[in-house]
């Protein structure tokens, strides 16, 4: 997650009747600058012939008009009319990382993530409670349909010196979390580059590592290639600015790469601003498969592969009815 929410008090009943909240946080009506911002939702784009998943989304966070806000079942059945077969919906927090698994245990279409966010640690580190919430989501990883722990790492953008030790403390146990539990890792790696890959060589990476939203260029996309890491890459491949995302992108193993929105942060181009959802996935790989020079076909069979090693199959363990 890049961008920031704050907790709205959210409540009610969920689409599908369960005591679940539709959402648990609400986006910012404007921009970090202050500028307001367009809340339509971005049309959807034509349908993919071969489907991929969602790496990497945050369905509890409410974005869009006030009375235009998609619940989770509304963004994945938008997300299958486009060949978006299933979502990894990641966790920041204790109650955010609660709903997540949550909505995986009886939802086909959603594996959940469970974490706390960097920035989240010297908050709680300062309060006393980092251990405390740490057992949550070890309990939490432990739980089925949860596959991965995440979003987890190093934020040096967010959080300054003074906070960087909470941050450290707070990856590690992380790292260690997901190995005692064979689960794939999520990283969160923002102007932090060098000290994420320290400390995964350093205290040994779990086997499958994933750097959400990859944000290096190629000499990270080196690192990762040389150690088996996947960069999952989100909307910010296709602005303006990214060339040397893209320059990654070419660099990298296509097996090692998956495809993510981080919604409902980094919508991609031309819809930049906007809400952004999980069926807009087929905006970014289109435009990752021209960046390659392969065929959107093609490169959306090896992402769909690559995804399900690294998160095992969406059908592998039955969900929860609610009666």
């Amino acid at each position: 997650m890049t961008g920031g929410a704050g907790p709205t008090g959210a409540s009610g009943v969920g689409a599908d009747g369960s005591g679940t909240v539709a959402h648990v946080r609400q986006r910012a009506a404007t921009e970090s600058g202050g500028q307001a911002r367009d809340l339509s939702y971005p049309p959807s784009p034509p349908a993919l012939v071969v489907p991929v998943y969602d790496d990497h989304t945050h369905l509890e966070i409410a974005d869009g008009a006030p009375d235009g806000a998609l619940d989770y079942r509304e963004h994945l059945d938008r997300a299958s009319a486009v060949g978006v077969r299933g979502v990894v919906q990641v966790g920041t927090d204790v109650e955010t990382s609660r709903w997540s698994a949550e909505i995986a245990a009886r939802e086909p279409r959603v594996l959940a993530a469970v974490a706390l966010h960097p920035n989240e640690a010297p908050r709680l580190a300062a309060e006393g409670r980092l251990d405390e919430a740490l057992a949550v989501i070890d309990e939490l990883a432990a739980r089925p349909r949860v596959r991965a722990v995440g979003e987890t790492g190093l934020d040096f953008f967010r959080t300054g010196e003074e906070g960087r030790a909470a941050q450290l403390e707070s990856f590690r146990a992380h790292i260690e979390i997901a190995k005692r539990h064979g689960l794939a890792l999520q990283i969160h790696d923002r102007d932090a580059h060098d000290a994420v890959v320290d400390t995964l060589l350093e205290v040994g990476a779990p086997e499958r590592t994933v750097f959400h939203c990859f944000s290096g260029g190629p000499e990270l996309a080196e690192v990762l290639a040389e150690n088996g890491w996947y960069a999952s890459f989100s909307g910010t491949v296709t602005f303006k600015n990214a060339q040397p995302l893209r320059d990654a992108l070419v660099r990298l193993p296509r097996h090692l790469v998956m495809v993510e929105t981080d919604a409902p942060y980094l919508t991609p181009t031309p819809y930049r601003g906007r809400p952004n959802a999980p069926y807009l996935v087929p905006v970014t790989l289109r435009a990752m498969a021209e960046t390659i020079g392969t065929d959107v076909s093609m490169l959306a069979a090896q992402i769909s592969s690559t995804t399900e090693l690294v998160y095992g199959s969406w059908d592998a363990e039955p969900v929860t009815v609610d009666e």
